[in-house]
């Protein structure tokens, strides 16, 4: 996200935060200390009082869950999924576990350290096996050390904890609007994804309800969020993939790296099945098409209306990794537009839709037509100020 020329890249705050609005952190999340400190501290460093709040049923990350993280995805070879190492597929397993688990309300409460010393006693069998400790002796000192470190972290973080349920039950009925931020790809969602190359949790709408402990009334309209070609990073069957030079061309144009480990995402055809397939899971009323701008330049622009499967044509999305990997797309070809400067998509901004290069339009539409639902907002560079809104 740039605002006035600056770059926020979050993992954990809410983006609306750069604007003075309140953030929350709800009670599906994972959440790293570590990495919420620095978010906030940055924050902070561009002259923003972040304004938080933190649901006190989240769980946490450990040190231990990035070093078994990292030690799983080097142990499974050519099976590996491509996980970020930043240790939420072993919290997520704790959370599952239960008894394994730390809250955030542990770690604000008088008794972290003997939290910390059960839960460790727990896992002391998988430290071993991940190196993190060597014999039973240093068990102790490695949950002192967790509990010194995190214990700061707690000191920064305890005056944003609450029950953020009831916080937003209150905004709600005190009219206040409220933006239900997604993170990942409908396609990582642990359900209806590319299971196994998917994340640990749901990154469809359901995970709004549970993850914040709201009901599905409090929704108004859905925005998809989609770029105007499709993108994937780590493993994981990719239908519309572009190899060579033309995917190297859209990567590097729009900037197509990972924002946690920086790893190239790989860059492809817009793929309308699988689009279509994730505003059915969402209920997307509306869609909001990123990246138009690195498609220009282009004499032709590909898209994929259909799969051939088996020697059928089919126009419904397998979410099966191993049904995907056997996937031929089936395109249809587009008329592209020239290339523009930096100010010409500016001056186009200003003066609205009709604006846009007559073949930018054609492709919007076609969007729309196989999706039935319409694009809305469209975005042209990653400054706010390259946005246009339709009415």
């Amino acid at each position: 996200m740039v605002v006035n020329n600056k770059v926020f890249k979050f993992h954990l705050i809410p983006s609306g935060v750069v604007r003075g609005l309140t953030g929350v952190l709800g009670n599906g999340m994972v959440i790293d200390p570590s990495v919420l400190v620095k978010e906030i501290e940055f924050v902070k460093s561009n002259n923003i009082d972040p304004k938080l709040k933190i649901s006190f049923k989240a769980h946490l990350i450990l040190p231990y869950h990035r070093i078994i993280d990292r030690g799983k995805e080097s142990r499974s070879g050519t099976r590996q999924i491509g996980t970020t190492g930043r240790g939420i597929g072993p919290a997520y397993s704790d959370k599952m576990r239960r008894n394994e688990a730390l809250r955030v309300e542990n770690l604000i409460s008088s008794n972290f350290y003997e939290k910390i010393k059960n839960v460790l006693e727990m896992k002391k069998d998988e430290l071993k096996s991940y190196n993190i400790i060597s014999s039973d002796s240093e068990l102790k000192e490695y949950g002192d050390r967790i509990y010194r470190e995190y214990s700061g972290y707690a000191k920064i973080l305890s005056k944003y904890v609450c029950d953020v349920s009831s916080f937003l039950f209150e905004a709600k009925e005190n009219g206040k609007r409220i933006l239900f931020e997604g993170a990942q790809g409908t396609l990582l969602d642990i359900d209806h994804g590319t299971f196994p190359f998917v994340t640990s949790s749901n990154t469809t709408v359901g995970g709004i309800f549970t993850g914040l402990g709201i009901p599905p009334s409090f929704l108004e309209k859905v925005i998809g969020v989609a770029k105007a070609y499709t993108t994937r990073v780590g493993r994981g069957p990719f239908p519309t993939e572009l190899s060579g030079s033309l995917g190297e061309y859209i990567r590097e144009k729009g900037m197509e790296y990972g924002t946690t480990t920086g790893r190239a995402r790989r860059c492809g055809w817009l793929d309308l099945v699988a689009l279509k397939y994730s505003c059915d899971i969402n209920g997307v009323s509306e869609i909001a098409l990123t990246k138009l701008d690195v498609l220009s330049g282009l004499r032709e622009i590909k898209v994929a209306v259909a799969y051939e499967i088996d020697g059928k044509v089919t126009k419904s999305f397998p979410s099966s990794a191993d049904k995907l990997y056997e996937v031929k797309p089936v395109y249809e070809t587009l008329k592209g537009w020239n290339k523009l400067s930096k100010g010409e998509w500016k001056r186009i901004v200003e003066k609205g839709f009709d604006a846009l290069p007559y073949n930018t339009i054609e492709y919007i539409s076609f969007i729309e037509d196989h999706l039935k639902v319409p694009v809305k907002i469209i975005s042209v560079g990653p400054e706010r100020e390259y946005t246009i809104v339709r009415e």
